[in-house]
């Protein structure tokens, strides 16, 4: 799975990262090494540019960096209550259930990050991990997104909403946890971010060789708070740290 996950880097290099436009403006979150449910993040979409009446030019397509809201929320969903409980879409189902599969076939996005964290069970405590690429590079997280409007008044505002594919762990990822985030490879950014592709099924499938190229890096229990945001959580540690955990968002809800 992926509940939380770190994103540091400033929209200007991710912009030229993913060979994208930014277009957060002044609502760009700032560095967050603790990305939690329903905060605002960044993420990447492709989509044909639309003129003054709304009508899509189908023969220009834009790739652009946006701000959207971590956890979907359905366009038909009464309210955002439901949001925390939506922020990851199984990719084994994500073309059939009715709250994710309009938005798999029609808004796929990319969410970038520098590494996602992932608790390992054992006797006690949950050590967690800092899983990245080692490079510095950044990771292309598989997402949907979907735009739900909010009343406020007589004017209605948009409220843009995504969650983060997951998949069943695959090689050295199965040492930490049963699920992970399906992780796109550069070479099917294109296709998955493709507005007229609708048909996403050939793309789910998480990449080995990348996979086993991830760093697993034991780092400190202080990431099971939320309070907690700063560059030191993403700082190696022994896993002999003997640390009394404080309970992570998921424990609490």
């Amino acid at each position: 799975m992926c509940g939380r996950y770190a994103s540091t880097k400033n929209p200007a290099l991710l912009a030229a990262e993913f060979d994208a436009v930014d277009a957060t403006g002044d609502d760009a979150p700032g560095p967050d090494y603790n990305v939690a449910p329903t905060k605002s993040v960044v993420a990447v979409v492709e989509r044909h540019p639309r003129d003054e009446e709304g009508n899509a030019d189908p023969d220009v397509v834009e790739r652009s960096l946006r701000v959207m809201r971590w956890g979907l929320v359905p366009h038909w969903a009464k309210d955002l209550s439901g949001a925390a409980k939506m922020i990851n879409a199984r990719s084994e189902s994500v073309l059939d259930k009715p709250a994710y599969r309009d938005s798999a076939a029609k808004r796929r996005c990319i969410i970038p990050a520098d590494g996602w964290y992932e608790w390992q069970p054992g006797e006690g405590r949950k050590q967690p991990y800092f899983i990245n690429p080692g490079d510095g590079s950044s990771l292309a997280m598989a997402g949907i997104w979907s735009v739900w409007w909010q009343q406020n008044g007589d004017e209605r505002t948009p409220v843009i909403t995504c969650a983060v594919l997951t998949a069943d762990a695959i090689g050295e990822m199965t040492q930490v946890h049963h699920r992970m985030p399906l992780v796109l490879p550069e070479d099917r950014w294109a296709a998955w971010l493709d507005p007229d592709l609708t048909d996403p099924k050939d793309l789910l499938a998480p990449d080995l060789d990348l996979v086993n190229s991830f760093e697993l890096r034991p780092v400190s229990m202080k990431v099971n708070s939320i309070r907690n945001n700063d560059p030191t959580l993403l700082d190696r540690v022994p896993l002999a740290e003997e640390e009394k955990p404080e309970p992570t968002l998921f424990e609490l809800s």
